[in-house]
């Protein structure tokens, strides 16, 4: 694997990390698969639209650039919201047509739903979509063979990895920063670990930013910037910020504590992040201006 990362890098003081906001409304969640069926999605209220705009009005106020991972369902029906996105200078990239999680489809069936969103969201957008994140980081290990059809596809890379344990996805083992995947050209991205006591512990957003206070994060991303030269790549979904959004019954207590803890925090500790960090989109960070690394 070849390492590789920014121009920017190589200053401390000066990182750029990236800001990604997956783009699921609060019924599409992985954790809700057993509670809520793909067939009743239209049937719901769908708040997704309102809440990606208020996230569109907090990255203007602080001029921050970001990627926001699209589904394809979503652009299919809010086609105006894709470009508005784009409108705002922002990137779009693919989170997949439906939210499955790559460790529930066979090739084919990954290879097609990759193609079907990448043809939508260029479609929408009127640009190129270089960028895959899968459905609850779904690739590791066991499925490598992903990131070779996001390349077959089209892609220059994807941020699917999470360098952790956890119940529901993470291979540990993978690198902490970008690495290049074979000989394929496709650069894999993986959500931002701090390295603390030989451990890697999640600090690149979601739940454990509504779990740790902001200044446990703060410091981890800072630490990264600092001791590892690195940028950080941090990740959110808009009904994290809603924290009126219809509550679900006959949820675990995991479940329900993961996905309501500290709603009505989020957006005012977005506020802070984007104004104690440098932000940007993942194309311009790690494309763009990307330079090889032993």
């Amino acid at each position: 694997m070849s390492v590789s990362t920014t121009a920017e890098s190589s200053t401390p003081g000066r990182l750029i990390n990236a800001m990604t906001v997956d783009v699921e409304d609060y019924f599409q969640v992985s954790a809700f698969e057993r509670h809520i069926r793909r067939a009743d999605w239209d049937r719901l209220e769908c708040r997704v639209e309102r809440n990606t705009d208020r996230i569109l009005a907090l990255f203007d106020a602080h001029k921050v650039h970001a990627t926001f991972f699209m589904l394809g369902w979503l652009a299919e029906r809010y086609p105006q919201l894709v470009r508005r996105i784009v409108a705002g200078g922002h990137e779009i990239a693919s989170h997949g047509y439906s939210h499955v999680r790559v460790t529930q489809q066979q090739p084919d069936e990954f290879r097609s739903d990759v193609a079907r969103t990448k043809k939508l969201l260029e479609d929408i957008s009127g640009g190129p979509v270089r960028g895959y994140r899968a459905a609850s980081y779904s690739i590791g290990e066991k499925n490598l063979w992903a990131l070779d059809v996001l390349r077959e596809a089209g892609h220059d890379y994807s941020s699917s990895i999470y360098p952790i344990h956890h119940d529901l996805y993470g291979w540990p083992a993978a690198p902490r920063f970008a690495f290049h995947h074979r000989d394929t050209g496709l650069l894999e991205i993986p959500v931002t670990t701090v390295a603390l006591f030989n451990r890697k512990l999640p600090c690149g957003g979601g739940g454990y930013f509504r779990l740790f206070p902001y200044a446990l994060s703060r410091w981890a991303l800072r630490r990264v910037n600092r001791l590892d030269r690195e940028p950080c790549v941090f990740y959110f979904h808009p009904w994290e910020i809603d924290a009126a959004q219809p509550r679900q019954a006959n949820l675990s207590f995991k479940t329900r504590f993961r996905h309501y803890l500290n709603l009505g925090r989020m957006e005012q500790r977005l506020g802070q992040l984007l104004g104690d960090f440098r932000w940007g989109r993942m194309d311009r960070i790690f494309l763009e201006s990307r330079q090889a690394k032993p």
